[in-house]
């Protein structure tokens, strides 16, 4: 291991070495962030049709975390799906799962993270620039994987404009409570017309500490470090592109590597790899009446397999996917403004028995979609209208005889009003409806899944599930003294969710008392979520004191049915910075009321936490690099935090108490 990690370090020294080769800039300026996901690319200010949330630069750094549901849970509205310390998604006002698409540069993620709490997410924050939330029109350019909001992670993999000097940065940081290892770069580089780019990462955490013990409010549990809780991971990707006046042409490849432990009494663990490749291609006003066609291509190859605790594999996880967009933005045409275009997607997914090859869980099925998506907007005096619509035809087909293929017609529209009563104050509404399919698990599920300890029962007749969404937002975005806030109710009909009956089953289905697989069906029912999020700042990002807060909250109910299940729990946060030339920190309290709005099938309450975080950073110039040490302190209070919307929440809180201490260097 050492001497991978030597290896490893070598790589990137060199690498860095021959991007740093030109003349390094004194000073550097940051670009103006924008939504790089969005239609018309706007400042995020601006993105209330959206709504959108952008995570770049400091605060991107100090928010990282070994997941990306855990890189986000403390932004308005989002909450994580924590299953360990290797698996975690977001959580979008009380939708996760196949609800919240993830992207990377635009394109579907293709893992199989959206099927199960306890599947990774196959791309790296550590390395990202910047990570984008949205909901509202911009989400039917991507998918009805949408229908609860998206997540795009932007590393720039293929350049697209020339840099004018090599640039990028590198970064180390070692942690406390997981003897966490972690190392990441990114860089960039111009010769010629071409565009050049690397980036990679390492990580490796131990079991991480926990206060208390492990199983709430059993003493005879494990204590003192989560077991099965660790990770490894590895990832390297590389990019180049042809830039010119009329556009860019360009593709990349990456491959990851990742092992992490499933905390379960179980104690299995994942081994994931993916390799996936990209093309990008973009042409400035190739016709007159377009300003710009574009053409991605998104191919990717991912596995998993599950395996118990002394390394016998037990379900083989396989996804191949295809993906492309056609994308054209018109000129202007009576004032309005847009992007239209077509989007395919072609995958093959598996769940295969390790021991018989047989589909014990689910079925070898290819699914095939083909979707039309027009976005458009248009400003009346000082009222800026937003609209949208998205045709998507998929088609799911087992490779099972007693399975049939199911079809289904989607239809999603929205439309969105942003009225400037004052300058610098906004008042929108955005009404939605979307449709979803059904995913193949949801439809042809039929056996053990070992991470979950769940005996999944699928139904092949659920019907297409429909989303009606209204919300009211009211910003303010002008001046030292910011503040947005937003209400909103959906109501979906043929919602699908997982139920469970208390019975237990060995693993061929056979009802069996001391059965360790849980029995859960996949069901439909009418169903509601509606809340409410705030978010007030004070002098984000100049010198001297700054603050910010934000509460949110959201109640799901299934219609005569009680609660729906892993609901976030109602949170108010509050930051506090502050910045003086080269010295930079700030403390954070994040406190979460107690989650007793239980489903049927749910029997314990979450208590209340309250999280403290800390940090604090020195920046200097040394040979022309900007060197910034900085140290993170994470659950200062040593607080047993259980997460409302974890699977595991009775058997696996978070992390104790963690310094994490690193460096980075941008040049």
């Amino acid at each position: 291991m050492v001497a991978q990690r030597n290896l490893l370090a070598s790589a990137v020294m060199s690498a860095l070495a021959s991007f740093s080769s030109t003349v390094i800039a004194q000073e550097q300026t940051l670009p103006a962030v924008t939504v790089k996901a969005a239609p018309f690319s706007g400042d995020e200010t601006a993105q209330i049709l959206a709504p959108a949330r952008v995570l770049s630069g400091n605060e991107l750094r100090d928010k990282i975390n070994t997941t990306l549901g855990g890189t986000l849970e403390r932004e308005p509205g989002v909450s994580a799906s924590s299953f360990g310390a290797g698996a975690s998604r977001p959580v979008i006002r009380g939708l996760e799962g196949p609800r919240v698409k993830i992207l990377q540069n635009g394109m579907a993620v293709s893992d199989v993270s959206s099927l199960s709490s306890d599947h990774a997410v196959a791309t790296e924050s550590s390395s990202a620039r910047q990570i984008e939330i949205l909901r509202g029109p911009a989400a039917l350019l991507y998918g009805s994987g949408a229908i609860g909001g998206l997540v795009n992670v932007v590393n720039d993999r293929i350049p697209t404009e020339l840099a004018p000097q090599a640039y990028g940065e590198a970064e180390m940081r070692f942690g406390s409570v997981d003897k966490a290892r972690e190392m990441s770069f990114s860089a960039d580089r111009a010769v010629g017309s071409i565009g050049l780019h690397i980036d990679g990462h390492a990580r490796n955490t131990d079991n991480y500490r926990i206060p208390g013990f492990a199983v709430l409010d059993d003493p005879d549990s494990a204590s003192g470090r989560l077991p099965s809780s660790f990770t490894r991971s590895r990832g390297v990707g590389i990019g180049a592109s042809h830039i010119a006046r009329w556009g860019h042409v360009g593709a990349s490849v990456d491959v990851r590597d990742d092992r992490y432990g499933i905390p379960t009494e179980e104690r299995a663990f994942i081994d994931l790899s993916q390799t996936r490749f990209d093309i990008d291609a973009l042409i400035k006003q190739p016709l007159s009446g377009l300003e710009s066609f574009r053409f991605k291509l998104g191919a990717s190859d991912y596995k998993h397999t599950e395996k118990l605790e002394d390394g016998t594999p037990a379900t083989d996880f396989n996804n191949d996917a295809i993906e492309s967009r056609w994308e054209a933005t018109h000129a202007p045409l009576a004032g309005w403004r847009g992007v239209f275009g077509l989007q395919t997607d072609n995958n093959k997914f598996s769940a295969i028995s390790a021991e018989t090859g047989r589909p014990d869980t689910v079925p070898t099925t290819k699914s095939r979609s083909l979707a039309a998506f027009i976005v458009e907007e248009r400003d009346f005096g000082p009222v800026r209208a937003s609209a949208g619509l998205r045709l998507e035809s998929v088609k799911r087909r087992p490779d099972a005889p007693d399975l049939s293929q199911r079809s289904f017609d989607l239809s999603s529209y929205s439309l969105g009003g942003l009225w400037t009563f004052a300058p610098g104050y906004g008042f929108g509404t955005t009404l939605s409806i979307a449709q979803r399919a059904p995913t193949t698990e949801e439809l042809y599920s039929n056996g053990p899944h070992e991470a979950t300890l769940t005996f999944d029962v699928g139904d092949p007749a659920l019907r297409k599930e429909t989303s009606r969404n209204i919300e009211l937002s009211l910003q303010k975005t002008e001046g030292l003294v910011r503040w947005k806030a937003n209400v909103f109710r959906n109501r979906f009909r043929d919602f699908i969710y997982g139920r469970s009956d208390g019975t237990l089953l060995d693993e061929e289905g056979i009802a069996d008392p001391a059965g360790e697989f849980r029995q859960r069906f996949w069901s439909q029912a009418g169903a509601t979520i509606r809340g409410a999020e705030l978010e007030a700042s004070y002098n984000l990002r100049g010198e001297g004191w700054s603050l910010r807060g934000f509460a949110d909250t959201s109640r799901g109910r299934l219609d005569g049915a009680g609660n729906l299940p892993l609901q976030p729990a109602t949170r108010a946060g509050l930051d506090v910075g502050y910045k003086q030339g080269a010295w930079r920190g700030g403390i954070s309290a994040l406190h979460a009321k107690r989650q007793d709005r239980l489903a049927a099938f749910e029997t314990v309450a979450i208590p209340s936490y309250t999280r403290l975080d800390a940090s604090l950073s020195y920046t200097q110039r040394l040979n022309g690099t900007e060197v910034t040490w900085f140290a993170l302190f994470r659950n200062l209070l040593d607080e047993e935090i259980r997460l409302s919307t974890s699977a595991l929440r009775e058997f696996a809180p978070q992390a104790g108490r963690n310094l994490i201490v690193g460096v980075r260097g941008r040049f």
